[in-house]
């Protein structure tokens, strides 16, 4: 079979080799949105060649339509798009009530684009130029991460600790009550916790259960994550997750509550 040329890399990864990525045995769809129709074209033909089912927009205003449309499984999007800013097309998408994962493709590379593409709803941000076989293989991992439980089969749809509830079914999460509005990725990482509540988890931990990579080592990124979730659990009521220098996060109550 002929190479797919990996973008803006020099290097070639051939069908072969993707091929033998397993495939599902549904067909999933992929919707990739990026103004540049040669990066739309080959994403598109290796995802197809791996047997997803592709469309394609080049605009947040199409991407927004073909969400609608299409119902992707997964979206790839890039942030720098001539409309709408991905990130505004991400946010966009979430308040919808889709919960479809999305990556991030761009040359955006700073840890504060990072930062604010996970904040607003994204499950992943690869930066460019990329290969086309680690774009595959996370696409890959997320799908099959977003299809199964992580944890286990034992895991019960209602997480509970104290007066906060994590419901899994409904998507929804309360403290004392009230109704705690979270992205993907901070409802993620607080189900995270509430399952190991009582547990000190490193970043390293979070980074690999929550995201399913390392980032590069980067802990910025949960520093972040776990700051701004603080902000919307810890309001209602006594902190419960609580920093262990050096080492990690842990939910527990406050120590005069233990």
């Amino acid at each position: 079979m002929q190479s797919e040329t990996n973008w803006a890399a020099g290097t070639t990864v051939s069908a072969p080799a993707v091929d033998q990525m397993a495939t599902s045995a549904r067909v999933e769809r992929v919707l990739v949105v990026d103004d540049e129709p040669n990066i739309c074209a080959l994403l598109a033909a290796t995802l197809r060649l791996v047997e997803f089912d592709v469309r394609v927009a080049g605009t947040g205003t199409d991407a927004l339509a073909e969400v609608e449309d299409f119902d992707p499984d997964l979206i790839v999007l890039d942030v720098m798009l001539p409309d709408l800013d991905g990130f505004e097309v991400a946010q966009r998408i979430r308040a919808r009530g889709r919960h479809m994962p999305i990556i991030f493709l761009t040359a955006r590379d700073a840890v504060e684009d990072r930062i604010s593409g996970l904040t607003v709803g994204g499950d992943d941000y690869v930066t460019k130029p990329f290969s086309l076989e680690e774009v595959v293989l996370r696409i890959r991992a997320i799908l099959r991460r977003s299809r199964t439980d992580p944890e286990g089969p034992g895991i019960k749809p209602l997480l509970t600790f104290a007066d906060l509830e994590l419901d899994e079914a409904a998507h929804e999460v309360r403290r004392a009550g009230r109704q705690v509005d979270l992205s993907p990725t901070e409802f993620k990482l607080l189900r995270y916790l509430l399952i190991n509540a009582g547990r000190v988890v490193s970043k390293a931990q979070i980074l690999d259960r929550v995201w399913n990579y390392d980032f590069d080592g980067d802990g910025r990124i949960v520093e972040s994550y776990v700051y701004y979730l603080r902000r919307k659990i810890d309001r209602h009521g006594p902190a419960l997750i609580h920093t262990v220098r050096g080492v990690g996060y842990t939910l527990r109550l406050p120590r005069e509550e233990v």
